[in-house]
């Protein structure tokens, strides 16, 4: 992330400012001075493009999310089975986290991610990526002939999203050390 603006997309700037200050000092301490402050503009410039504090976390989160989304969608496509799309998303979340760190931390250390793992109802408001998984995951048991109970779908669950939020909360580990390569992971990790 750069540490400041320099004649580029200022929102931008902002926004990554924003994810660095919180991960810094907290969501209670970050202002919307303190983010003009980190890009070099004046106190008065992110008020061009955000109301207040509260605005620009709202499009931290969502920056962040759709950046996420965009990754774990171009992951997916073309891909014949539901299996290999779920493995195909498993190495996309680690990486993508493993490039960003900054996000992994943002987005499960500080924002509220309303996901519900009970499958028998879909929840609209449920975040964009775990509803992506919970939607290959179904496909995955109708393409296999799997009859499971809302139980074992819940289960299932747990145990596939915990092995790559596992993982990406190693490969954003400082002073770890592995031969793994996170950018590009042997789907024999996942599985």
């Amino acid at each position: 992330m750069a540490d400041s603006y320099h004649h580029g997309n200022l929102r931008q700037a902002l926004i990554d400012a924003g994810i660095k200050l919180i991960n810094e000092n907290g969501e209670e301490n970050l202002s919307l001075r303190k983010v003009a402050a980190a890009c070099k503009v004046s106190h008065a410039a992110p008020y061009a493009h955000f109301k207040d504090k509260e605005e620009l976390i709202d499009a931290i989160k969502n920056n962040v999310t759709e950046r996420f989304m965009d990754e774990l969608e171009a992951a997916i496509e073309g891909r014949a089975t539901a299996d290999e799309a779920i493995i195909a998303m498993g190495k996309a979340y680690v990486t993508f986290f493993h490039r960003n760190p900054d996000y992994y931390v943002f987005l499960f250390g500080k924002q509220n991610i309303t996901a519900h793992l009970k499958m028998n109802k879909e929840y609209k408001n449920d975040y964009p990526p775990f509803l992506l998984l919970r939607r290959m995951y179904l496909k995955h048991l109708k393409e296999n002939g799997l009859d499971k109970s809302y139980e074992e779908q819940e289960i299932d669950m747990v145990k596939i999203w915990s092995i790559v939020h596992g993982m990406a909360s190693i490969a954003c580990m400082k002073g770890i050390r592995s031969s793994i390569d996170w950018n590009d992971l042997d789907e024999r990790i996942l599985v």
